[in-house]
């Protein structure tokens, strides 16, 4: 029986026999970079005609749309993570999360950012002082309900 991380392992094998980039491979099923990168990671459920895609792009065995379709089970370790560039957003959050959740708070009330209902775009900016990289991140606001 195949698993999500079968299906991953297959996509990451054939993108790097291909020599395709995520931008390629979320262009081919009109998609985001950002979503086909963490949906091929196993963090989101495809729908079908989108998982019937990346296994047509990627030649994958038809097997694979419906352990696409499967429903994400979210799991990450809770340590830092060693490698710089994840580490370095984990360090963003410990220092910026107190003050992105104050700001949050004033502007909308209490409550949350959805990742559920959110998008994000990475693009790279031109600097004098050498390129930057901008991530913008834009999720549903969800008040607290009380009952």
């Amino acid at each position: 029986m195949m698993t999500k991380e079968d299906v991953t392992m297959m996509i990451l094998s054939a993108k790097k026999q291909a020599g395709m980039t995520w931008e390629g491979i979320a262009e081919k099923i009109d998609m985001s970079p950002v979503w086909t990168h963490s949906a091929c990671m196993g963090m989101n459920g495809w729908p079908k005609d989108k998982a019937e895609k990346i296994v047509s792009v990627m030649g994958l065995p038809q097997e694979a749309v419906s352990v696409l379709e499967e429903p994400p089970t979210k799991v990450w370790e809770q340590s830092v993570p060693t490698d710089p560039c994840i580490y370095r957003l984990y360090e963003i959050v410990g220092v910026y999360g107190p003050t992105i959740k104050a700001l949050i708070e004033e502007k909308f009330g209490t409550g949350i950012m959805s990742a559920i209902d959110f998008d994000m775009q990475i693009t790279k900016v031109e600097h004098p002082k050498g390129d930057r990289v901008k991530i913008e991140m834009s999720g549903k606001f969800l008040a607290y309900n009380s009952w």
